[in-house]
């Protein structure tokens, strides 16, 4: 590595560093990285690392433009998820889909790691590759890709440099943290699914309506399977090489139709796990499924909630809770570089609360990618090594309600100037930070029996009802709402909102915790986990919805047997 001696001579040698300190620390990582024999055998017998590895050497020596610099990084990724849906409606298969594809990305990086072409929105360039392990033909791709991810690169840099000139402050971070290169090669993972038998159980869910007389007034029945296997190749010009993989199934059924007042209600929930294997059996998704045909009945029969609006006290369980901060809280910790020009440390809305009170000190917050499982429970959110290539770390976020840290990958923010591990992308996406396994304990944690206890000693020194909430829907609005009486009794209720369940109520709101822990396991573009206790807020509005009502149906469905009716 060559040790440059000014900006001039950095400029011209992008392969080498700007500042001393920080190329000493990477000839460091260069001098104490090897490959062991077993980990160079591994690589050399994966057709699609081989062909990676030498197009990444060829293009390092070759890619430099007349007159122009050459990359100080580079990154090739390839994505290959293979996935499977099955869906059932009224008894009946509707669709059955699989799809294999494989993608590259191709991050370079012009300039330094103090200052490149780099920008929030992510970079790089993408490119189908072939579905099949012809080496040729990738690095056909990767060549097309590299071509024009560099060419942009060049673009953004100019454009950057010259954006920059523009504002009177500095950046306040490095572009990109140097880390060490790393190699780990797990084996390929793949879809290990008994496909006939959970389309049995699809078809047999949906069609349990027409068997239930207490459901004669479903209008819609829909159970549906989805698994997604997804293998990551990375390599770097620092020297990381990284294959690995996860799976991910999720199983759901879907109930609903309107009140005699037109109002839509629906009850959708189901099973997700990392293996197959985990998710539940036949005969418990035949139960979830008649639960779920009682509960809509009881919801189409229960009171609308009162017209009055309502501050207090409302209990949320472990399940809301978990839906209420990965919503609002989550996003916030994920170090997002902000926008070139600005002095603020991150886009979320505790830029500026780094070591003040974000959530009521009831509670402690830590992202511990490495958690591998939960009360026997695989969590979809674990990993050894993040998309980037920097190992995995659990991080103490918040301590006695403090925020103490960020969850954040290669691109640094003020005070941060290292990734923690937490560098994650979606199939063919940029990578950014996102948390992993994000685990909210109380710092003085109580029983189930006194959490409810509490609540009911509330609607008594109040001398009101109070309300305690089972289940959210899309954009936090309560599906199962209960109104608490002073006795203890739960009477449920139907077309409420909730109103100010913001930031605010998590940081002042809060008056107890539980002891319990929910884990939701989310099978999204980047697979997360949220482990969360039942939490009691002291002071959330609940108010009467005020979605307009559809008509209901002129006239009855077809009869389901033609013989004896519905």
């Amino acid at each position: 590595m060559k040790l440059t001696k000014s900006k001039k001579t950095a400029h011209r040698d992008g392969w080498s560093c700007e500042r001393l300190s920080s190329c000493l620390a990477l000839a460091a990582m260069f001098v104490t990285f090897g490959l062991t024999n077993s980990a160079v055998a591994q690589q050399k017998q994966d057709p699609m690392l081989t062909a990676m590895q030498a197009e990444l050497d060829r293009e390092k020596s070759l890619l430099i433009l007349p007159g122009m610099q050459r990359p100080y990084f580079m990154e090739y990724r390839l994505d290959e998820q293979t996935s499977y849906e099955a869906v059932a409606n009224y008894g009946a298969l509707t669709r059955e889909e699989t799809s294999h594809q494989r993608v590259v990305r191709v991050t370079v990086r012009i300039g330094s790691y103090q200052a490149d072409s780099s920008s929030s929105r992510g970079d790089g360039s993408v490119q189908l590759a072939p579905e099949d392990n012809d080496p040729a033909a990738l690095r056909y791709a990767l060549w097309t890709a590299t071509d024009e991810a560099y060419k942009n690169a060049l673009r953004a840099y100019s454009t950057k440099q010259a954006a920059l000139k523009r504002f009177q402050s500095a950046p306040t971070a490095d572009d990109f943290a140097p880390a060490k290169p790393v190699t780990t090669i797990e084996p390929l993972v793949t879809l290990d699914l008994d496909r006939n038998e959970w389309k049995r159980r699809l078809v047999e869910a949906s069609g349990l309506y027409a068997k239930e007389p207490s459901a004669s007034h479903v209008q819609f029945s829909t159970a549906n399977l989805r698994g997604i296997a997804v293998n990551r190749y990375l390599l770097n010009t620092e020297g990381t090489v990284v294959r690995h993989g996860y799976t991910g199934y999720n199983a759901t059924i879907s109930v609903g139709g309107q009140a005699p007042d037109g109002m839509q209600l629906a009850r959708a929930n189901g099973t997700t796990a990392a293996l197959a294997k985990d998710l539940e059996s036949g005969a418990a998704f035949h139960q979830r499924t008649l639960d779920d045909l009682k509960s809509f009945e009881e919801l189409r029969n229960a009171p609308v909630v009162g017209a009055e609006d309502y501050h207090g006290p409302v209990l949320f369980s472990g399940d809301a809770a978990a839906d209420t901060l990965s919503r609002l809280f989550i996003p916030n910790i994920e170090a997002d570089r902000p926008d070139v020009g600005t002095t603020a440390r991150t886009q979320g809305a505790y830029s500026s609360s780094l070591r003040t009170p974000v959530l009521s000190a009831l509670l402690d917050v830590k992202d511990d990618p490495l958690l591998t499982t939960f009360a026997g429970q695989k969590l979809l959110g674990s990993y050894d090594v993040d998309d980037e290539g920097v190992p995995a770390q659990s991080i103490d976020i918040v301590q006695a309600g403090k925020l103490m840290n960020f969850v954040i990958g290669r691109e640094p923010v003020k005070d941060f100037p290292d990734s923690n591990g937490h560098g994650r992308a979606g199939p063919g996406q940029p990578a950014h930070s996102r948390a992993a396994v994000t685990i909210f304990k109380s710092t003085q944690p109580v029983s189930a029996a006194q959490l409810n206890q509490q609540l009911v000693d509330l609607a008594k020194k109040q001398g009101r009802d109070v309300y305690a909430v089972e289940t959210l829907g899309g954009e936090l609005v309560p599906r199962l709402l209960y109104v608490v009486h002073a006795d203890g009794k739960r009477e449920l209720v139907r077309g409420a909102t909730f109103d100010e369940l913001d930031a605010r109520s998590l940081r002042s709101g809060i008056v107890a915790v539980g002891s319990d822990a929910y884990v939701s396991n989310i099978l999204g573009a980047i697979p997360q986990t949220t482990i969360a206790p039942s939490i009691l807020f002291g002071d959330i509005e609940v108010k009467r919805a005020t979605d307009e009502q559809q008509k209901l149906p002129y006239y009855e469905p077809p009869a389901l047997n033609p013989k004896e009716g519905r």
